[in-house]
């Protein structure tokens, strides 16, 4: 069983290496569905603000593992039919319940983009853009309230993201490669 957890900031790429490992037989499992899902229910319209203050609720009710325990079902079914892709880790809390739950089978990939080529991302997305001022404010909240940053530094790969998808679709599957070595 592999298991790949997708962790970084806002724009960094997260969904684009997903997208990748999707294209290469694992199932994609993302987390922000929930999120998303919440919104709906609420019925608010999907945007910064209002699922900001969701992933609060969430979180207030189900504790800092939040996402990686509502979507641990998810998780489990997609691996026992292929290797599975996380999009969108968060916490420090979800990757240990993770870490615990699978073991050796968990792996972590970082996606680094600096925060100029991020912003100007977030602002360019056709879903949800963000101004330079919102992406500032996202990435201060994730990295104070969500302690997005433990994983991010102690992930299995790190891979940059600062020019053409086709670096890093060769760094994702690099890093495919190596998960998939006996040993």
């Amino acid at each position: 069983m592999t298991i790949v957890a997708v962790v970084g900031m806002a724009g960094a790429g997260k969904s684009e290496v997903a997208r990748i490992f999707e294209q290469h037989g694992f199932i994609r499992i993302r987390f922000g569905d929930v999120t998303d899902d919440e919104v709906r229910k609420q019925g608010l319209e999907l945007n910064e603000g209002n699922e900001r203050r969701a992933r609060e609720q969430i979180r207030e009710k189900y504790g800092m593992a939040a996402y990686a325990v509502l979507n641990l079902s998810r998780i489990d079914l997609a691996s026992k039919q292929s290797p599975a892709v996380i999009d969108g880790l968060y916490s420090w809390e979800e990757y240990t319940f993770l870490k615990n739950y699978y073991g050796g089978s968990l792996f972590i990939l970082a996606v680094w983009a600096s925060p100029k080529t991020r912003h100007r991302r977030l602002a360019a997305r056709h879903e949800r853009p963000l101004t330079s001022e919102e992406a500032a404010q996202r990435d201060k909240a994730e990295v104070e309230k969500l302690n997005k940053s433990g994983p991010i530094a102690i992930a299995d790969f790190t891979i940059p993201n600062e020019s053409s998808l086709q670096s890093l679709e060769r760094e994702v599957k690099r890093a495919m490669a190596t998960m998939r070595r006996p040993g």
